[in-house]
């Protein structure tokens, strides 16, 4: 009797559990989403992010060849903080002589927009 009280017990816990947490779930997709698309605006914007101007995206019009294509992404940067070094124009994650501005460095963008950059670039 005991083990049969238990066993309700815990499916009632489990499915508690899981009808609070799809809320949660739910609001962070639509966050992630919603960074992801603010993300793409900024990289494809010729006013702020431009990356454009040298780099080959995908859903991109008239890119650039200066750059490589912005592809495969979490391949080239398995950490995102290592893409956001990149763009922000941390001296060690720089190519020497590289023509890529600095964008965080030189206050071309914010860190909050280079977060949603790198949550757009590193989808594709």
């Amino acid at each position: 009797m005991l083990k049969k009280q238990m066993k309700h017990l815990l499916t009632v816990l489990a499915i508690t559990t899981a009808m609070v947490s799809v809320p949660t779930v739910s609001n962070a997709a639509g966050k992630n989403a919603s960074d992801i698309e603010q993300g793409k605006e900024l990289a494809f914007s010729r006013s702020k992010g431009n990356c454009l101007a040298c780099h080959a995206i995908p859903g991109g019009n008239l890119p650039g060849n200066i750059g490589p294509a912005l592809i495969a992404m979490k391949l080239r940067f398995p950490e995102k903080s290592d893409l956001f070094d990149k763009i922000w124009g941390k001296p060690d994650k720089s190519m020497p002589y590289s023509m890529m501005p600095q964008f965080g460095h030189n206050g071309v963008l914010t860190d909050a927009e280079i977060n949603k950059i790198v949550d757009f670039l590193y989808q594709l």
